[in-house]
């Protein structure tokens, strides 16, 4: 089940003001940007790069993903190792709102989402 507008717009809105605040400068953006996007019951962080062998198009790169569990009531929180799967971030596997996940991310203690 998706989420409701409501919940769709205020989860955007808090993503946004993330990425708004970790983007790089102006300048810089073309060559490195941040973006997100909303599917089902995700939300996914990544960065946006131009391909290293076409640098006319770009690739993005995920950095986290959250998952929300309805029946739980919590937010379950994915970094994307080296084989391009998710794992659970076990330092802290579950978040409790939206808010918590993006700090989770913004905090990055274990190096996990931006390196």
């Amino acid at each position: 089940m998706a989420f409701s507008e409501f919940e769709q717009r205020r989860f955007e809105k808090a993503a946004s003001r993330f990425i708004e605040t970790r983007r790089p400068p102006p300048e810089i953006r073309p060559q490195l940007d941040l973006g997100f996007r909303l599917e089902g019951q995700s939300i996914e962080i990544f960065e946006i790069r131009p391909d290293w062998q076409r640098p006319s198009e770009t690739v993005e790169e995920s950095v986290a993903k959250a998952t929300y569990v309805k029946r739980a009531k919590e937010w379950r929180v994915y970094w994307q190792r080296a084989d391009l799967r998710w794992h659970r971030y076990e330092p802290y596997p579950t978040a409790s709102s939206i808010e918590e996940f993006l700090q989770v991310v913004d905090e990055d203690a274990h190096c996990c989402f931006f390196g």
